[in-house]
């Protein structure tokens, strides 16, 4: 099974930023960004919410292109698109993650373990 995803090309800045001005995507992408070529299973994230609603916030940012997603059998791994949101829109998703470190109103993840990249 796979997932559609839009091609880097099809991927617009409206979008993007409307996705990322949730609450609960941007702490999924603050926390994927923390992991970095990490693939992350969706129950990492179950602290955000229902099954039900993390779905929801998932394929958001797939249908956006923030994240890929790639089915392994039961599982869905999620990773960020760093490379083509770079390439489309350069140092946005760095100054998005920026601002959004040290947010107290966004949800907590891991919240522990989220650093800063350099």
């Amino acid at each position: 099974m796979t997932l559609p995803h839009p091609t880097a090309d099809q991927i617009n800045l409206p979008n993007v930023l409307a996705v990322l001005g949730d609450p609960t995507r941007l702490a999924i992408v603050r926390y994927l960004a923390s992991k970095e070529g990490v693939p992350l299973n969706c129950s990492q994230f179950l602290d955000l919410g229902s099954k039900t609603n993390l779905s929801y916030h998932l394929a958001k940012l797939r249908e956006a292109g923030v994240t890929r997603t790639e089915v392994v059998g039961t599982s869905r791994l999620i990773t960020l698109r760093r490379d083509d949101l770079d390439a489309r829109f350069p140092g946005l998703l760095d100054s998005v993650i920026a601002a959004a470190v040290d947010d107290p109103a966004l949800p907590a993840v891991g919240a522990a373990e989220i650093e800063v990249r350099a």
